[in-house]
């Protein structure tokens, strides 16, 4: 049975808490909803086993105030939100236009614990509560936070840079996901549900925007029934605007545009429906950003505006990604069969300046001389990928309104991914152009520019089966049981080069050759208990484990690492182990005062082993992927909505995080390997090499103990609140909302410098107003985000490969977007 779709809000308090009380915080508060007064009946389950249409409810609310019942697809099945035994937030397609959300990196404050960082190149690195990927640039390694776009697995992350489209609604699953969606959803799952087509309906919609740096946002759809029996659906979107900052020193463009946009994308989908019982969805997604490089400010440049670089390369960024995906549904009555089939394509090329300061600064501010001292030169990498996927899963689940609701399913997913890096030095900028191409041959004097450079093909190969089932022990209580089986199998053919000399004596200076795979089997599920103490109220205990694979490091961490030639017992070896986490938490979703206040809680405790993230190594050129062994997490979060009138809304949403890893590690931070090996008096490459076993003596030294640090990309305190006013004004609806954000300072990366490693906390105010021009179908309205115009850092990064540069990224400065809209 369907319904409206409906939008899911939080509401907050900002508590600044210490640790220890954060865990009875969050029992007391759940201990309070369960003794509160029930309000009336919530919707049942909706029994379905794919995520086919956008968020619907049921039945709608009685009360003219309440809060729309959303739909989610959370575990592979429909469910009503707050029936569900996990943390879920759904972010519709009404929220995102309200905070200008284009794409995923919008999303932060949006869902508390979610943080979207980006990586020297623009990669966006996703966490949720603080669990995700510590691996940027690594094709070798999975993200912790996956992302599925109407259950198809988005295999690279690079993929999830592209914007939303068309889009009903986002979905973000806290905590591991390690029955229903496996492997690289460690940390939690994003699934993005788009609009489908409807049989039936002539519908569609055209928007159009303008705003400050010359922003311009369009984007249509259009659904067609053709007969009785089928439907289709199109939409476009084009959304560009001139950089948010600019660099300074590029030859011949003195302003440069940094963080700009350039995208277009469109969507096509065909619905089927030749009986009640059968249907069959055809789509594909179509994507390409066009644009210059991020704008990722070195902390050492002397320029004090944040959002002018004193920078000398144009770098450049080009994304192409298709995705080719078809549903099919037969319901067979006490069944429902299901079959998902997806294959996508990524082309990325990528350069960037890796130092982001001008030739005489980089080495003048790295080397400890003047500025023109010394040798000139730039740090720029250039990086392109190629990656093709398959994806098929079959599900079958139950669909009778007995005691036990079951799933089981199976999944097989294939993927290739050809990458080309190269790191070199150079005083001169070519956009996309890398310094050699893969044929240059061993002798090309360029070689003698490179400091790093790796071409590799690698392919992964995965399948995994699924059960999952819920069981009514009495009419309150019911139990959740999920277990799968994960096989993760990666294989290829990698070279490197490391420094200004070839290892080769002919034929092309980089010549790839087979290297070590690795398989990986594991067990990963679910239990959980639901007891529902009235009708609007429940509360749940659950334990899931997750896992991320182990892999192989590159030819060049395996060949040149301290473990390898000395045998020390930390650092970079040839492989590294999967990741595991086990999840403890207790939560309440509940509904008060006569349905107006929805109220959501939870709290959790994480066992976190062999995390995955990026160190370098004592031999130089030898970094990799490490494991620490073990941390842990304790965290609580509140979510709220409430609907006082008809005319008012309160939203809002509040994190609270502590973690630390618990036990003993002594990682190397590039910056202080560095640092050693100057004051030790091998800083040039001769010197080092030279030199070699003293310099990496010096290198070793300056290994850290990590136990105690807290873990990256986790803010303290994070949360949300919104107030928003709805009613008629002259021949129209008009809605008024305003929403403050609050983002607390986090470490970076696992060393906890304080210097180069501290993301300091930020706040934003955005202000949305809306008219609907009644019985029109018209609708104007005007968006202003960042309304203080704060330089708010979103993420640092410190470059783990060549440069060893920190940087700061920053969020979108103010933006006012006036927009025209039509829907019939």
């Amino acid at each position: 049975m369907r319904g409206r779709e409906g939008c899911a809000r939080e509401w907050g308090i900002f508590v600044i808490t210490k640790y220890r009380i954060v865990g009875s915080a969050s029992v007391s508060i759940l201990a309070l909803m369960a003794a509160a007064c029930p309000a009336m009946a919530a919707a049942e389950d909706v029994p379905a086993a794919v995520p086919m249409p956008a968020a619907v409810a049921p039945e709608p609310d009685t009360s003219e105030a309440a809060p729309p019942e959303i739909v989610v697809t959370a575990e592979r099945t429909n469910v009503t939100l707050q029936k569900t035994n996990l943390s879920v937030t759904a972010v519709t397609a009404d929220t995102l236009a309200k905070s200008n959300i284009t794409e995923i990196t919008g999303l932060n404050g949006a869902v508390p614990g979610l943080v979207v960082a980006k990586s020297g190149g623009g990669e966006r690195q996703i966490s949720i509560r603080g669990i995700g990927s510590e691996t940027p640039e690594n094709p070798q390694t999975q993200p912790g936070v996956s992302v599925h776009v109407d259950g198809v697995y988005i295999f690279n992350s690079i993929a999830a840079n592209a914007a939303f489209i068309d889009v009903a609604q986002v979905e973000v699953l806290r905590g591991p996901q390690g029955t229903m969606y496996g492997q690289g959803s460690t940390g939690g799952t994003i699934n993005i549900v788009s609009k489908q087509p409807e049989l039936g309906k002539w519908t569609g919609n055209v928007d159009a925007g303008y705003g400050n740096y010359n922003l311009v946002k369009t984007d249509g759809a259009l659904n067609v029934p053709i007969g009785d029996t089928i439907a289709i659906r199109g939409a476009i979107q084009y959304y560009n605007h001139d950089g948010y900052a600019k660099a300074t020193k590029v030859a011949g463009q003195p302003d440069y545009q940094l963080d700009n946009a350039n995208d277009l994308g469109g969507k096509l989908s065909l619905k089927w429906q030749p009986a009640d019982n059968v249907s069959l969805l055809l789509s594909t997604i179509q994507y390409r950003g066009d644009a210059n490089a991020p704008a990722q400010k070195n902390i050492l440049d002397p320029e004090p505006d944040p959002r002018v670089l004193t920078q000398d390369y144009p770098g450049k960024s080009y994304i192409r990604t298709q995705l080719y995906y078809g549903v099919l549904k037969f319901d067979m009555g006490p069944v429902v069969f299901n079959s998902i089939t997806g294959y996508q394509k990524l082309r990325s090329i990528q350069s960037w300046d890796g130092d982001g300061l001008d030739t005489d600064l980089f080495y003048a501010l790295t080397n400890g001389q003047a500025p023109g001292a010394g040798v000139k030169y730039d740090h720029i990498a250039t990086w392109t990928q190629n990656t093709e996927s398959w994806t098929q899963e079959y599900n079958l689940a139950s669909n009778t309104d007995g005691r036990l609701r079951w799933i089981v399913g199976g999944v097989y997913l294939h993927s290739t991914n050809n990458s080309y890096i190269n790191e070199f030095r150079s005083n001169e900028g070519n956009g996309l152009n890398a310094a050699l191409p893969v044929s240059a041959a061993y002798n090309d004097p360029l070689v003698k520019t490179i400091t790093y450079a790796e071409l590799s093909a690698v392919t992964r190969e995965a399948y995994a089966g699924y059960a999952q089932g819920t069981y009514k022990l009495t009419d309150r209580l019911s139990f959740t049981a999920g277990i799968r089986y994960n096989h993760d199998t990666y294989s290829g053919v990698s070279a490197s080069q490391s420094g200004p000399t070839s290892s080769n004596t002919s034929g092309a200076y980089l010549q790839p050759k087979p290297g070590v795979g690795t398989s990986t089997n594991r067990v990963t599920g679910k239990a959980a208990l639901n007891y529902d103490i009235t009708g609007t109220s429940m509360v749940y205990a659950s334990y899931t484990r997750g896992f991320k694979p182990g892999g192989i490091n590159s030819s060049a961490a395996v060949g040149n690492s301290s473990y390898t030639i000395f045998g020390f017992k930390d650092g970079t070896k040839p492989t590294f182990k999967p990741e595991e986490l086990d999840s403890f938490e207790i939560g309440s979703k509940n509904r008060f005062f006569n349905n107006t206040l929805q109220l959501n809680a939870s709290g959790f405790f994480y066992l976190y082993h062999n995390m995955q993230f990026l160190e370098e190594d004592a031999v130089l050129f030898g970094n990799g992927v490490s494991n620490a062994p073990e941390a842990q997490v304790l965290g609580a979060e509140i979510e709220a909505d409430w609907h006082p009138t008809r005319h008012l809304r309160f939203e809002g949403s509040l994190s609270l995080l502590h973690s630390e890893f618990t036990s003993d590690y002594y990682a190397l931070d590039p910056t202080k390997a560095r640092n050693a090996q100057i004051a030790a008096g091998y800083a040039g490459v001769g010197g080092f090499y030279s030199n070699f076993y003293l310099a990496t003596l010096a290198r070793e030294a300056a290994r850290v103990n990590i136990n105690g640090n807290k873990l990256p990309k986790m803010p303290t305190v994070q949360g949300s609140v919104a107030a928003s006013w709805t009613g008629e004004v002259g021949p129209g609806e008009f809605t008024a909302r305003a929403q403050y954000i609050y983002r607390g300072g986090y470490n970076s990366r696992v060393f906890a410098d304080p210097v180069a490693d501290k993301t300091p906390n930020y706040s934003q105010v955005n202000l949305f107003a809306n008219y609907d021009f009644a019985n029109s179908g018209f609708h104007a309205s005007v968006t202003v985000t960042n309304l203080f115009d704060e330089a708010g850092v979103n993420s640092r990064f410190t470059d783990p490969y060549g440069s060893g540069q920190v940087s700061n990224t920053y969020i979108p400065p103010r933006q006012a977007i006036f927009s025209l809209g039509y829907r019939f």
